[in-house]
């Protein structure tokens, strides 16, 4: 049985064209570290890491190339920019939608005083963005907010958002996991004061790299999460203080960084424009089947336009896990069902506490694919 694969908002798959090779070639071919060889082989290896850093300035239109460090994922780049810089007695504001890669490090940081409110979302996914200035108190350090919502779609307006957080002087931490990629985001546009990413999903890059994209006055701010060695000023025992080296210690993640660089020069060869027509399509015509569906409830809004290639629906007469189980084993079509790590999101949108079974496409999916999806959760809900 040939499989159907929708779940590509916990990963992309198939990744960019040359992402394979190109992680093969590093491995077989070069193999050697950045910033600490003294040979020409080494000096290749930066030159590399730089030209990446470069396709990241231009995609996310950021201020510097220096300014773009790399992790192993989204979830540790927002840990690394939340712990780096808010105190005790930061006040700090989320969207009702976020996922536990911002959650769970806010929680954690209420524990030295922090404390955070929530910007109020409709059960259609719609942020109140007209609550925001009233939440807005002295002690409020930062506005921090997903991009896409990874179980309803949604993507928030960021430039509205921005625009509030400059006119009151206030940092603005978006999350690009489920954007980052087709979905075009401006730092300078949005007035965002740092950027992560991963490199996985949207960006069709290898797991295990990622990072985020800092202006230099909330650099300035922050204390490295992690110490160790970076290659450069060795004689000193602080960290060096100058950017990318302050926030990357020990050895960077090399085939993840070239494989994504091949994501990259993919992702500018191809008309972006013409790749979301294609998942708007493959969106619409799901949300479409889905609401012909008797057994089926939309989570979220059924607008096909501005969002992200997910769809999530809760099923009625079944327990949305056996629909999953039964999609795989009889169809061979791969979902994801369950919370998403992002119950917050599930309470806004009332799918709190059974969560929803989600379907998310990319480009290289079908309407096809689509048509068999739809027939077997036609099948799967009136047994």
């Amino acid at each position: 049985m040939k499989g159907i694969y929708f779940d590509n908002a916990s990963t992309s798959w198939p990744k960019a064209p040359g992402v394979a090779s190109e992680m093969a070639g590093y491995l077989e071919n070069i193999g050697c570290n950045v910033g600490r060889g003294s040979y020409e082989r080494a000096y290749a290896v930066s030159r590399r890491v730089y030209e990446t850093r470069e396709k990241l300035r231009c995609l996310f239109d950021a201020e510097d190339n220096k300014n773009v460090i790399f992790t192993a994922n989204v979830t540790q780049a927002v840990n690394m920019v939340l712990k780096g810089f808010l105190r005790q007695g930061d006040h700090v504001l989320i969207s009702g939608l976020e996922h536990n890669a911002v959650v769970r490090p806010l929680e954690h940081l209420k524990q030295t005083g922090l404390t955070c409110d929530v910007i109020p979302c409709d059960n259609l996914g719609n942020l109140e963005v007209t609550c925001i200035e009233k939440m807005i108190k002295p002690e409020t350090r930062a506005v921090v907010m997903t991009h896409g919502s990874n179980v309803s779609g949604n993507i928030l307006p960021i430039e509205s958002v921005g625009r509030i957080c400059k006119s009151h002087g206030l940092h603005f931490i978006v999350d690009t996991a489920q954007t980052a990629g087709l979905h075009n985001v401006s730092m300078q546009r949005a007035n965002i004061s740092a950027l992560c990413f991963t490199g996985h999903k949207g960006l069709m890059g290898p797991q295990g790299i990622g990072g985020f994209l800092v202006t230099d006055e909330l650099a300035e701010q922050m204390a490295p999460l992690l110490d160790g060695g970076t290659g450069s000023v060795s004689d000193q025992l602080d960290m060096p203080d100058f950017l990318p080296d302050r926030f990357e210690a020990g050895t960077l993640n090399l085939p993840g960084i070239y494989g994504l660089s091949s994501a990259l020069d993919y992702l500018n060869s191809v008309d972006k424009n013409e790749l979301l027509m294609i998942e708007e399509q493959l969106t619409k015509a799901f949300i479409r089947g889905v609401e012909a569906i008797d057994g089926l409830q939309l989570v979220g809004t059924a607008d096909h336009r501005n969002r992200c290639a997910l769809v999530s629906v809760d099923c009625l007469t079944k327990d949305n896990a056996q629909v999953a189980f039964e999609l795989d084993r009889d169809y061979g079509i791969m979902t994801r069902v369950g919370m998403h790590c992002a119950p917050l999101a599930h309470r806004s949108l009332e799918t709190y506490p059974q969560g929803t079974l989600r379907f998310s496409f990319s480009h290289f999916n079908t309407l096809d694919e689509v048509a068999c999806a739809l027939e077997a959760l036609q099948k799967i809900t009136a047994e």
